[in-house]
């Protein structure tokens, strides 16, 4: 059994077959395993994602479940913030955020739900993320936070995009000011790399590292599955490819012991052009007293294929590649990347625990 890409999905696949007693190959283009997800710890002992930071977060028991067989879990609530003209305010939108942005003096919830009630815009049939943001938040927070955001971050404005971009984003009428909501939030205490390493660590399972995948593979194999670009897959069909959007990550080390208050600080005004600052000592609550690194992410449509871009003309395009899947023969299409869809980390992990369910 061949399996194309060692992250989440791949790792996951790989290590139900092989307790399952079948051999498995699994092939990775890049040097290392993890895929998006892997870390590691740079030259001052701070440990850092290398593609962004994750932070992991689930409702799904079977997936909680699942993922204490290969690391130890340190809970993990995580607090983002927004800077607009050196205001800070958090996000996801609760009361202080309109307090801090809109100059009001919101004390109670009652209060901001007769806020949101005065300030949106109801839409019963929201047709892209500009309706659902104007009916989640109203006018003033939506051309504050969310338009010059989703633009950076997508190359599109809200109304270019599918209503699932924003439809992502909650609003809070309290002061709530965490930004997920899930029943587990955690980080693997050691990294994404050490827990996938444990992961793929079974005799059954065989890795090679920095081989590209070619589809004359497939016959030395049963079965194959492939986590990569659908339309990396179907190149030779002379379709067109989908869309992506990658980033670009830009590092600085400062000789202080902390830049920002916390992990995540996003800028959604189109005068900066970077969409956020990470400062990963935050994460863990790293003691690495008077030496901090910091990240700028600049959202690109070139490099790594990290979002699939949620339009009405790729979701058509994409449709044509399914077309395509069902004439494939013993390859099965796993992950963000081969089935064109955003998922979160435990989803993957889900959606990957599910294939294996039917495949058996």
């Amino acid at each position: 059994m061949l399996i194309v890409g060692a992250g989440l999905s791949g790792a996951t696949i790989a290590r139900e077959m092989a307790e399952k007693d079948y051999k498995v190959t699994i092939i990775e283009k890049r040097s290392h395993i993890g895929g998006n997800c892997y870390d590691y710890i740079n030259k001052d002992g701070i440990l850092m994602n290398k593609y962004g930071a994750h932070l992991f977060h689930t409702n799904s028991e079977r997936v909680w479940d699942y993922i204490q067989k290969f690391s130890e879990w340190i809970p993990w609530k995580h607090k983002v913030q927004g800077c607009i003209d050196g205001k800070y305010f958090p996000i996801p939108v609760n009361i202080d955020t309109v307090n801090i942005l809109c100059g009001t003096n919101i004390q109670s919830e009652g209060e901001m739900k007769q806020w949101l009630e005065n300030n949106t815009l109801k839409c019963d049939n929201p047709m892209n993320s500009k309706d659902i943001g104007l009916a989640r938040v109203g006018h003033q927070l939506y051309e504050k936070i969310f338009k010059g955001y989703t633009f950076k971050q997508w190359d599109k404005f809200p109304e270019e995009l599918d209503a699932s971009v924003l439809e992502r984003i909650p609003v809070r009428t309290n002061w709530d000011p965490y930004y997920f909501s899930d029943k587990y939030q955690a980080l693997p205490a050691k990294g994404y790399t050490a827990m996938i390493s444990a992961m793929i660590d079974h005799p059954n399972i065989t890795i090679n590292l920095n081989t590209e995948y070619i589809k004359d593979m497939n016959s030395k194999y049963n079965s194959v599955f492939y986590t990569g670009p659908i339309d990396a897959y179907f190149s030779e069909a002379g379709y067109e490819k989908l869309e992506y959007r990658s980033i670009r990550f830009e590092e600085e080390t400062l000789d202080v012991d902390t830049f920002q208050k916390m992990g995540a600080v996003n800028y959604p005004s189109l005068e900066e052009p970077f969409t956020r600052i990470i400062e990963y000592k935050h994460f863990l609550n790293q003691n690495i007293p008077g030496k901090t690194i910091i990240v700028k992410e600049y959202s690109t449509a070139e490099g790594e294929p990290y979002y699939p871009v949620p339009t009405e003309q790729n979701q058509t395009l994409y449709k044509k590649y399914q077309e395509l899947v069902l004439l494939e023969k013993n390859v099965h299409f796993v992950g963000r990347l081969a089935n064109y869809k955003y998922y979160n980390m435990d989803a993957a992990i889900l959606a990957a625990l599910e294939s294996v369910d039917n495949y058996i």
